[in-house]
């Protein structure tokens, strides 16, 4: 899923949900030199009323249209990787998940790709684009009210306006993380080579069984933990990005700003590339328990197993054994810890980290390339009429 990744940057930097014209960084970059601006720049208008008006005249339906496709083109690039995550996560006892590498072999060898490692994909399109979009929309549209109509300071806003778009689009891909990793942790139907306690026929099965067994809340559970994983993963992404995005401008000796902020030079293909990846590499390593914790409590069974979902497997040491959490982060956690001890905290941190990697890499590019296409064309029409 998107992981859609909320902006947490300063009032001069590039939100990616944001207008692409934006800079990127607190620092402006001129002829290669470096310098630094003080508090006071950044409560001043940036530019005049007419290129005010431009920046804040782009469509919303652009920063919809771009973070969605970005957020759902990379959640299928990473897809089967969040599923061996997802596989070690939940099912942390089983000795054949405890390596990324063997753990990626035995579910291609065993339950192949479809049902495999791609098992909850559908799922996982269901929440992917309606949530991205929704967190585009909202958080574009709070920030310019909060900027531009109340005044508030643009960090602030910033930061306000992402929490506002997470919790929003929250209702859309909270549901959607539970069948997806729930039918990530189950595989195939009728899986004879792991015993997750699942067995779902399908996306639709699934969702008329939780409905049936265990009511609608059961689509939200660990809501306060999915929560509890995307704000700080989110703040510390962009925190990292906002950084190393300055360092490539610097490194590349390009300008960071150019025409009071309505333009900058691109940076290459390489350094976008590695910029996300190593801001999301690093959130994704330092909030893997949170994910954890979040993974266990929206897969574990409240519930004894119906008749009809039961399934033999090959061998007992396939069976899903751990210790029930509650729905209180810091209690979990604790559990955790006590039972499996940091690696355990830890556990599935080798594909989170490459997932996140990559999934960010991706998505930023790409939100930066169609959000600059739709703008070109849409004052090229201009233009023309």
């Amino acid at each position: 899923m998107i992981k859609f990744i909320t902006p947490f940057i300063s009032s001069h930097s590039l939100p990616p949900y944001g207008d692409h014209n934006e800079p990127t960084s607190s620092a402006h970059l001129n002829n290669g030199n470096l310098n630094k601006k003080g508090d006071d720049d950044l409560s001043q208008p940036r530019g005049n009323d007419k290129e005010q008006k431009d920046v804040n005249s782009r469509p919303l339906l652009h920063n919809i249209l771009a973070g969605g496709l970005g957020g759902a083109i990379g959640d299928s690039a990473m897809h089967s990787l969040d599923t061996v995550k997802t596989r070690q996560q939940g099912a942390s006892t089983v000795l054949k998940y405890k390596n990324m590498i063997s753990a990626y072999k035995t579910m291609f060898i065993e339950e192949g790709v479809t049902r495999g490692l791609y098992s909850g994909y559908s799922a996982a399109m269901l929440g992917s684009f309606p949530s991205a979009a929704i967190f585009f929309g909202t958080y574009e549209y709070s920030k310019r009210q909060m900027v531009n109509k109340f005044g508030i300071n643009e960090t602030t806003a910033y930061l306000a306006s992402g929490f506002l778009g997470d919790l929003v689009s929250s209702i859309v891909y909270v549901p959607s993380e539970v069948l997806k990793t729930r039918l990530q942790l189950q595989g195939c139907y009728n899986n004879m080579h792991f015993d997750s306690g699942y067995n779902y026929k399908n996306v639709r099965d699934a969702i008329k069984t939780i409905l049936r067994v265990e009511g609608y809340s059961a689509l939200f559970f660990g809501y306060k933990a999915t929560l509890s994983r995307d704000l700080p993963f989110s703040a510390l992404q962009f925190a990292f990005y906002e950084e190393f995005r300055r360092l490539a401008y610097n490194l590349e000796g390009k300008n960071l700003i150019i025409n009071n902020h309505l333009e900058q030079d691109d940076l290459s293909i390489f350094s976008e590339l590695i910029t996300g990846a190593s801001a999301g590499g690093l959130a994704g390593i330092l909030t893997t328990p949170l994910d954890v914790v979040k993974t266990r409590i929206q897969t574990q069974q409240s519930l004894p197993i119906t008749a009809g979902t039961t399934k033999l497997v090959s061998d007992s040491s396939n069976s899903n054994k751990q210790s029930p959490l509650t729905n209180s982060i810091n209690k979990s956690l604790k559990v955790i810890y006590k039972t499996e001890g940091v690696v355990g905290l830890f556990s599935g941190v080798g594909p989170r980290f490459i997932w996140t990697s990559i999934q960010s890499s991706i998505c930023l590019l790409l939100y930066q390339m169609l959000l600059r296409g739709l703008n070109k064309t849409m004052h090229s029409g201009e233009q023309l009429n």
